[in-house]
């Protein structure tokens, strides 16, 4: 008999049921499903010292948007699944999100790389489950949305780096450009060169900041 201890993090106790009945009902004859559950960061990390020091998680699901932790050092789910990666190195790590703007999967793909990523719009209960045995045995997996973006960007990443990205993102946030050197570490003649750059790569003819953000969007890089 396998027994697989499963951690599933996310702050509405009703999607948790959800998941938790599905895999439940579509587990094998040969598996016994041991699950804990976790609503706050505090929480899950908690739960998470606890298995590394006693017996470590063989999965762990995590929400990206849940309520920080008291001190303020952990911030989200993706936060959360850096600890996993650090303290239970063999844990599998699958991300469930409502995110699906492009900089945002890009990030997760690139800090986390996680053994599975499914965004909650694509989820259905059978692709949970599906998604669930086949990360045990070969992962990853990723649903629909984050496989197409995945495809996409291989192509992309050849014409819009990452201060690129966050350039696009931090304009379509509404952040002004006088105010990008606050968040990006370059000079304002560096962002205005990489601004004119990206307004060429997507033929802006008419120079504003709009017109490249809904092209950019059009695109797939937002």
């Amino acid at each position: 008999m396998q027994q697989i201890h499963i951690l599933m993090v996310d702050d509405h106790p009703i999607i948790i049921e959800g998941y938790q009945n599905t895999l439940m009902a579509t587990k094998k004859d040969d598996q016994t499903l041991v699950i804990d559950t976790a609503n706050t960061c505090d929480a899950a990390n908690i739960l998470m010292q606890k298995a590394a020091n006693e017996r470590p998680y063989d999965v762990c699901f995590f929400d990206i948007s849940l309520p920080p932790s008291a001190d303020g050092k952990i911030m989200s789910g993706e936060d959360l699944a850096k600890i996993s990666r650090d303290i239970m190195p063999n844990a599998k790590v699958i991300i469930l999100t409502m995110f699906n703007e492009s900089y945002r999967i890009h990030n997760i793909v690139k800090e986390i790389n996680p053994d599975g990523f499914l965004i909650k719009s694509d989820l259905t209960s059978s692709e949970l489950a599906e998604a669930f045995h086949h990360i045990l045995i070969d992962p990853p997996y990723y649903s629909s949305t984050v496989s197409n973006f995945l495809n996409k960007s291989v192509i992309n990443e050849i014409y819009v780096d990452e201060i690129n990205r966050k350039i696009l993102h931090l304009l379509s946030q509404g952040i002004k450009t006088r105010s990008l050197t606050e968040y990006i570490d370059l000079s304002m003649s560096a962002i205005e060169k990489r601004k004119k750059q990206l307004k060429n790569l997507f033929s802006i003819n008419d120079g504003k900041d709009e017109t490249l953000i809904n092209e950019a969007r059009k695109k797939g890089f937002l």
